[in-house]
């Protein structure tokens, strides 16, 4: 406990004085280094937290939450519709995959060979189609029924390659027909009725849908090896879903949208975890300055500490004097730099639409990162963990100095006063 002597000399040294002049610039650059490092940590960390979300909300509105291949398997989908799971389906639908070229006509022939992509087909049947997520955004464009000779593409594949819809296309199969001169890949020729977006570039760039049976055609794809997809009410609770589903279909391969972006997501936290190690190195250099302003005051205070050991002020009390001022001003510049990060990410698209008008430079520009506006999300266990880091870093700095403090001999200090 802080005794009432403690604390009334550990505010007065607290307070600025003219002739402390060096050593109230020390204390103010330490407090506005520890409060910008602890509002930057919680800045970046929001905006990064924002950054996933979005990521994650726009892979799991294209792709299937769950996909089951019932290759060696038993395809018992009436295990499904009775398990305890099913309630937390929110939609299945049948599907397969297959890889083929698109080929763009040119425009002073009937030949397909002006441009060429290779691009992923997704077949889908014609009542299902329309369930899909993606068909239903407002970015979505065109019919909502996938005939046996129509195409849905991706925006970035239609601006590639100078496509609108109603253009024909052809898609060629690396399976081939025998003719007469031998093996020839198979073609067909697809109109396009409807152009998505779903705020990836992969995935706009890559990616076309189909009618099922029309790539099973194409493409020579056993229907035994058809997919289903399973779409949940709650997609990022994949991980424990899955097992649910493992449980279900032993013999199945079972892969989630999670699993097929594991790479990217490991990225995103270890980019994370290193950006909070290499910001809280500000932290840290600002803390060092508590030890410089503690150190100074010591010096400067050196007559009055010797007098109150004098009348009988104990060392531990000199250890708590210097040892909160120390915390004080790491505690205060602390919550300062939370309420100014916070209100920085909670305000960051508004900061930046006016930083981009004011200057006119295009600050996160849509074209780039493929998002409308600055993502922020604010967690409040990153702040907690940034906070009590914070705290306990001043906390650690401020005892050094204390000691010292408490260690000056009085004798010497009295000497020739």
């Amino acid at each position: 406990m802080i005794t009432t002597l403690e604390k009334e000399i550990t505010f007065r040294y607290l307070k600025t004085r003219k002739k402390d002049g060096f050593l109230n610039i020390i204390s103010i650059f330490s407090f506005i280094g520890i409060s910008l490092g602890v509002a930057v940590l919680i800045i970046v960390m929001s905006v990064m937290n924002g950054f996933r979300t979005e990521l994650i909300n726009k892979i799991v509105g294209f792709n299937p939450h769950a996909t089951l291949e019932f290759y060696g398997g038993k395809n018992d989908l009436k295990t499904l519709k009775n398990s305890k799971i099913k309630n937390k389906i929110k939609n299945t639908i049948i599907s397969n995959y297959s890889e083929g070229i698109i080929l763009t006509r040119s425009n002073d022939s009937n030949n397909y060979q002006n441009k060429t992509k290779g691009i992923m087909l997704r077949g889908y049947l014609l009542d299902q189609f329309r369930n899909l997520s993606i068909i239903n955004n407002e970015d979505y464009f065109g019919k909502k029924k996938l005939l046996q000779d129509s195409i849905s593409i991706g925006e970035e594949l239609s601006i590639n390659l100078n496509l609108n819809i109603g253009d024909k296309v052809a898609i060629m199969s690396p399976t081939g027909i025998q003719t007469i001169i031998g093996s020839l890949p198979k073609q067909k020729i697809f109109t396009v009725t409807s152009i998505y977006k779903s705020g990836l570039a992969d995935f706009d760039n890559n990616i076309a849908f189909i009618n099922l049976n029309t790539l099973e055609d194409l493409f020579d794809v056993d229907k035994k090896n058809r997919k289903l997809e399973i779409y949940f009410f709650e997609p990022k609770e994949i991980e424990n879903l899955k097992i649910e589903l493992v449980k279900l279909f032993e013999m199945n391969n079972i892969y989630t949208w999670s699993d097929m972006n594991s790479s990217l997501f490991s990225a995103l936290k270890v980019e994370r975890n290193v950006m909070f190690i290499i910001l809280s190195l500000i932290i840290i250099v600002a803390a060092f300055n508590i030890i410089s302003g503690l150190t100074i005051l010591v010096k400067n205070k050196t007559r009055d500490i010797a007098i109150l050991k004098s009348i009988g002020v104990l060392n531990k009390s000199i250890v708590k004097i210097f040892f909160f001022v120390g915390v004080i001003i790491g505690t205060s510049a602390t919550f300062f730099g939370i309420i100014l990060g916070v209100l920085f990410s909670l305000y960051v698209e508004n900061i930046r639409e006016f930083l981009s008008n004011t200057f006119n430079i295009g600050l996160f520009p849509e074209e780039i990162y493929f998002l409308s506006k600055m993502p922020s999300e604010i967690n409040f266990t990153s702040i907690f963990i940034i906070s009590f880091s914070s705290i306990l870093i001043t906390t650690i700095v401020s005892i050094f100095p204390a000691i010292k403090a408490a260690r000056l001999d009085t004798v010497k200090a009295l000497k020739y006063e």
